[in-house]
């Protein structure tokens, strides 16, 4: 894979030369990676829809809220 940066964002890296950023760019891809197949798997046997999801995820924001004042 090639790596593309912008050059203000790899002159700033630049000033951090001891950071290892191959090391954490590889360990956020490998958790983002981990993350998603976390997910697939819970969510592969749910029986309910994207629909439901989203509206229970507001009333628990809500509710969340109210908790919290």
């Amino acid at each position: 894979m090639e790596r593309i940066l912008p050059k203000d964002l790899e002159a700033k890296m630049e000033e951090f030369s001891e950071i290892g950023w191959e090391f954490l760019v590889r360990r956020s891809i490998m958790k983002k990676l981990e993350e998603i197949a976390f997910m697939e798997f819970f969510t592969s046997e749910s029986e309910i829809t994207e629909e439901e999801a989203i509206k229970l995820g507001k009333e628990l924001d809500k509710k969340l809220a109210r908790w919290y004042e």
